[in-house]
C-alpha cells in the first residue's frame, strides 16, 4: 500500500510534496507516491529536486504537467514548463541510467519507479492525441499508469479495444462521491474528470444519503473492472477521508451474493 501525495493540486498551495513525503514515511512507516508536476519548476529545479528526493528515499514519482494556473488561486503567475510530463519522464528515466538531463554524470544510478497519468475521460475528437501522447510516455520511459478517476468502466473498455493491454501496471483511480453537489462540482469543474448522467441522476435522487449512494457506485466500479487493472487509487475530496475508509472496509469484506 502507499500513500499518494499530490503537488499543489488545481493550482492551489499545498506544503511541498516532498517534505510530506518524508514525514509520512517517517511517522507512518508507509510508502509514498508523489505527483511532481513541471508547472512550477524549471529543468534545473527539476533535477535539483528531484535528487533531493531521492536522497531522502522517495522513489515513486508520477511525472505530470501540472492543472493549468487559470483555475487556481494565483492566475497570474508563470508557469515554467520547460518540459512536458513526456519530458518529465525522460529526465528521470535519464537520472536512473547514472546522468541529467545535459548527459552529465550524476555519480550513480538512480532507482527512481516513474509513474505517468491517463485520462480515460477523452471524448472521440481528444482520442487520437491522448492516445498518441500515452504511447509517448510509455515510450520515454514509465513504469507504472495511475489514471484519472471515473465512475463508470465503459471509459477503461474503450480505451482498452483501442489500445489494447497496456504493457506496464495501470492503477485506477475512483474519487467516491458524497453529495449530488460533489459530483455537479467535479463534473463541470475539474479538468479531466466526467460523470455521466446517469450517475449524476443516481446522486440526485439519492439527497441526504449521497455518501451511501457514491460508496455503491464506487463498489460497482471496483467490482467491474478489478480484472482490468493492476490496483486501484482512491481520492477523498474536500478532506471525506471517512467515505474512503469505508470504501476500502466495503472492499476488504464484500457483501456475500444471495
Amino acid at each position: 500500500n502507499c500513500i499518494n501525495i499530490a503537488d499543489s493540486p488545481m493550482a492551489r498551495v499545498r506544503m511541498s510534496c516532498l517534505a510530506l513525503a518524508r514525514l509520512i514515511q517517517d511517522h507512518l512507516g508507509m510508502e509514498t507516491i508523489i505527483h511532481f508536476t513541471t508547472r512550477d519548476r524549471n529543468l534545473m529545479a527539476i533535477q535539483s529536486e528531484l535528487l533531493g528526493a531521492h536522497a531522502l528515499g522517495i522513489r515513486n514519482i508520477l511525472a505530470l504537467t501540472g492543472d493549468p494556473l487559470q483555475v487556481g488561486d494565483y492566475p497570474n503567475t508563470t508557469g515554467v514548463w520547460d518540459v512536458d510530463s513526456v519530458g518529465l519522464i525522460g529526465v528521470m528515466r535519464g537520472m536512473n541510467e547514472g546522468h541529467d538531463a545535459a548527459g552529465s554524470p550524476i555519480g550513480a544510478r538512480a532507482s527512481f519507479h516513474i509513474g505517468t497519468a491517463l485520462n480515460l475521460n477523452m471524448t472521440e475528437e481528444q482520442a487520437e492525441q491522448e492516445i498518441e501522447k500515452y504511447r509517448r510516455k510509455i515510450d520515454a520511459g514509465a513504469h507504472f499508469i495511475m489514471t484519472q478517476p471515473i465512475y463508470e468502466p465503459a471509459p477503461l473498455l474503450r480505451f482498452l479495444e483501442r489500445v489494447g493491454t497496456p504493457p506496464i501496471p495501470m492503477i485506477l483511480g475512483c474519487t467516491p462521491l458524497h453529495s449530488s453537489r460533489h459530483a455537479e462540482f467535479l463534473h463541470n469543474e475539474v479538468p479531466g474528470i466526467t460523470i455521466p448522467d446517469d450517475v449524476r441522476a443516481r446522486m440526485r435522487v439519492a439527497g441526504e444519503h449521497g455518501d451511501e449512494e457514491g460508496l455503491k457506485l464506487a463498489q460497482e466500479l471496483l467490482s467491474a473492472t478489478r480484472t482490468m487493472v493492476q490496483g486501484v487509487y482512491l481520492m477523498p475530496s474536500y478532506g471525506r477521508y471517512d467515505v474512503v475508509a469505508k470504501l476500502v472496509k466495503m472492499l476488504q469484506n464484500p457483501t456475500p451474493a444471495i
